[in-house]
């Protein structure tokens, strides 16, 4: 494991389906894609079942049986988005992944989620408001990626207050504002991501 990877402990993967037959795990696989590629184009909000099915090719049963309803799959679809930004982030290749700079990869993080919330903020603000404060940031995806940027911060920065800034830097990506940034305020996400890199601007790296 490179030095800079936190620990799988605190890197926990989204899991997956046990015991599938082959063609049960291809077709989940190819629904998720299809529904990806959906949101991709329409917007979660037009996402729908029978949608997915005609697009996948797959009887609409077959994706009625797998994920019940239009809120499973949307769900199933962030986890696996979810658990692939996170097999970034441990394993995947630089700057996302271990091997570059502290500051670089936070950049990375930082850009990848925003791309995130682009797809599913509305859907993801709505599930911020029915959480309580104890486990929207102490258990779940929060914590995840506030340990991940505490453990970079502190390689670029031994001196300073880690855990505070990781929060600092997670703020800005709260669904809630994301949403009303993006569709009230009329900011781009080019704009967004320009933000957090003057936010982490305050982080300069070590030195060499």
């Amino acid at each position: 494991m490179a030095a800079d990877a936190p620990h799988p402990d605190e890197m926990p993967t989204v899991d997956q389906a046990r015991g599938e037959r082959a063609d049960a795990a291809r077709n989940r696989a190819k629904i998720l894609a299809t529904a990806e590629r959906l949101v991709t184009e329409h917007g979660v909000d037009k996402l729908s079942l029978n949608s997915v099915a005609a697009a996948a090719g797959v009887g609409v049963g077959t994706v009625y049986r797998r994920f019940e309803d239009q809120a499973g799959l949307v769900e199933a679809l962030m986890e696996h988005r979810e658990a692939q930004l996170r097999q970034a982030m441990t394993g995947g290749p630089p700057p996302l992944g271990p091997g570059a700079p502290p500051v670089e990869r936070i950049r990375a993080f930082l850009h990848a989620y925003v791309d995130l919330l682009e797809s599913y903020a509305p859907l993801m603000a709505e599930a911020e408001t029915t959480m309580s404060r104890a486990r929207r940031y102490r258990t779940g995806l929060y914590a995840v990626h506030h340990r991940h940027l505490a453990t970079l911060i502190s390689k670029a920065r031994p001196d300073a207050d880690a855990r505070y800034l990781a929060d600092a830097l997670l703020a800005p990506l709260a669904a809630g504002l994301y949403s009303y940034q993006r569709h009230e305020e009329g900011l781009s996400i080019e704009r967004i991501k320009r933000g957090l890199d003057t936010l982490l601007a305050g982080i300069p790296g070590r030195k060499r």
